[in-house]
């Protein structure tokens, strides 16, 4: 994707939008190309833009905008341990051996422990779920935990975890057997496990380091699959499992490259069937009338499942996840949604506490916070949201009894994962790691200090190849007239949008607005038009927290540019277009 321009005017003239950014539109190379592959493909322009960002060509462009797996799924032998994992869980399937899954507490974790238990369910085999409690033991396996499994247990799968606990996983050893199915950064040496399958191994080449668990669990079973074939024996339908992988994939913020695209694209199109009971009780607690699209996986139902682990339950998540009857299923996902509520209360106080904290620090590379209480299971989405004020790395640490745990999360171009990992390594930490996009980590209290100075040296040196901060990025100008359900169903087709893929940014020029009013915790509605066409609907979510809302709240009858993204709504059954408001500058 190519945005710089060689000339320094902004898009728009905009240097400085309501909400402090600089506004730069696609170089003048894309736009031939977005124009040439229009001309040859008969795509609209704004498709065809969306291509070109992608640097999709004109016979590329049918297979990207139908992603399907055949193509696209690799074979799950090139990573390393996937023939030994696959034939143990297999032989413990057919045998009636006692398995056991050990799974994180987040959404990856939870639609990763939920694919592995379908999948031994329609072998006719069931499996223990173990997911940690986030305060009283925290994130990955511990030795009590694994010790108490192994005693009951011939095999033990961890997912989603695992790749670090060397000092746990040896608690099984000469008891049971462990498989570690994960896709965070490993170390220099592997725990004592039967197989490690991940990417994101220090052994692996990392092509398929894009994957989140789910997508590693799916490849194992994919390999089970290939195994129970061989041995003459029924294979379950694995197909019907990725409605779990594409909720994952976009939880968990995995880049939408390569076979997640059609791990999202074919499992959005599976979850709309709304034949798995949980994801319908989620759905239908999160008020989702319309069909799922990737926004509605990160924002409405990954919140929910997260907050069993947060706030409340921590398997809560996974058992809803897993579970077969719609009653039970509808009882577990408004206990996750009563945590979600629970969780958003301590969110908001901790936000504004975290937020004063970083202004008065002033660290123009790294954005963090600590404070003594502050709930170790809400420092996660704190620190996200840190980030987003920001636009820098964030860190969040609750502190209590002279221990922090806190969690960080980053901005594209700064492996906040390896630097966690460099930290554990300088002994400035008692434990870290994760991935690029987000880690977690332990630190003893009077440690902090120093350690968010080191990492602000470390994620300095990286930031020099991050996207500048101050930018927002425009893939071009629409009219309202434009802008239609038909143009939408084009844009579907050039997604799924998420990670490593975003949406396309519209700039609406010099467009008049006619209503404003605030909805809702704090986001904001407006309605603007410009000359002979119908009125355009705009929601920006969350805006009373930052410059923009407050800037808005007295532009009605004034001109505006306005940027954002298109979505669509149902408002009374009917299907109407609304841009997602992202910023704004006085026209």
């Amino acid at each position: 994707m190519s945005f710089d321009d060689p000339s320094p005017r902004p898009f728009l003239d905009v240097a400085r939008s309501l909400g402090g950014r600089r506004w730069i539109g696609p170089a003048p190379d894309l736009e031939r190309r977005a124009e040439g592959l229009a001309q040859l493909s008969a795509l609209p322009l704004p498709i065809a833009r969306v291509l070109a960002e992608r640097g999709i060509d004109h016979d590329a462009a049918p297979g990207h905008l139908e992603p399907r797996l055949r193509d696209l799924l690799p074979d799950p032998l090139r990573l390393r341990d996937m023939g030994p994992a696959a034939e143990r869980i297999v032989a413990a399937a057919l045998d009636g051996q006692r398995i056991a899954v050990f799974a994180d507490y987040d959404v990856d974790g939870g639609a990763s422990a939920a694919l592995l238990i379908g999948w031994l369910r329609s072998l006719g085999r069931d499996a223990t779920l173990y997911v940690p409690d986030r305060i009283d033991e925290g994130y990955g396996p511990n030795a009590p935990a694994v010790a108490t499994l192994a005693a009951a247990h011939d095999l033990i799968v961890c997912v989603d975890c695992g790749t670090l606990s060397h000092e746990a996983l040896a608690a099984a050893q000469g008891r049971a057997d462990v498989i570690v199915l994960d896709h965070h950064q490993g170390g220099e040496t592997l725990p004592p496990a039967l197989a490690v399958v991940n990417p994101n191994r220090a052994d692996e080449d990392g092509a398929f380091g894009y994957l989140c668990a789910a997508g590693v669990v799916f490849l194992t079973l994919v390999q089970c699959n290939r195994v129970l074939r061989a041995a003459g024996r029924p294979e379950p339908n694995l197909l019907s499992h990725l409605d779990l992988v594409a909720l994952a994939t976009v939880a968990d913020v995995a880049p939408l490259v390569g076979v997640n695209r059609a791990f999202v694209r074919q499992g959005l199109a599976i979850m709309a069937r709304r034949q798995r009971p949980g994801l319908v009780a989620l759905s239908d607690v999160a008020r989702l009338d319309t069909l799922p699209t990737a926004f509605h996986l990160g924002f409405l139902l990954g919140p929910r499942i997260n907050a069993g682990g947060r706030v409340g339950q921590a398997d809560l998540g996974a058992r809803c996840l897993s579970c077969d009857d719609p009653h039970q299923a509808a009882l577990m996902a408004a206990r996750l949604d009563d945590f979600n509520r629970d969780r958003r209360a301590i969110e908001a106080g901790l936000r504004d506490e975290a937020l004063a904290q970083v202004e008065a620090r002033g660290d123009p590379s790294l954005a963090w916070a600590a404070g003594e209480g502050w709930h170790p299971g809400v420092v996660g989405i704190v620190a996200a949201r840190v980030k987003e004020a920001t636009r820098r790395p964030s860190v969040v640490i609750g502190v209590q009894d002279g221990v922090g745990k806190g969690s960080a999360r980053s901005v594209p171009g700064v492996d906040i994962g390896r630097a966690m990992q460099r930290l554990m390594a300088e002994g400035l930490i008692e434990k870290g790691g994760g991935h690029a996009m987000a880690a977690g980590l332990t630190v003893a209290a009077d440690a902090i200090p120093a350690a968010m100075a080191r990492l602000s040296e470390l994620v300095t040196r990286q930031a020099g190849e991050a996207e500048a901060t101050d930018a927002l990025r425009i893939s071009g100008l629409l009219d309202p007239a434009g802008a239609t359900v038909e143009l939408m169903e084009m844009l579907d087709r050039a997604g799924p949008f998420g990670a490593a893929a975003p949406a396309p940014r519209f700039a609406f020029a010099d467009q008049l607005v006619d209503s404003v009013s605030t909805m809702g915790d704090g986001h904001l509605r407006l309605r603007f038009r410009s000359p002979g066409a119908a009125p355009v609907d705009a929601v920006a979510w969350g805006a009373m927290a930052g410059p923009l809302g407050p800037a808005l709240m007295g532009a009605q009858g004034r001109r505006f540019h306005l940027a954002g993204k298109l979505e669509l709504s149902v408002w009374g059954g009917r299907q109407r277009l609304r841009l997602r408001l992202d910023d704004a500058a006085e026209a």
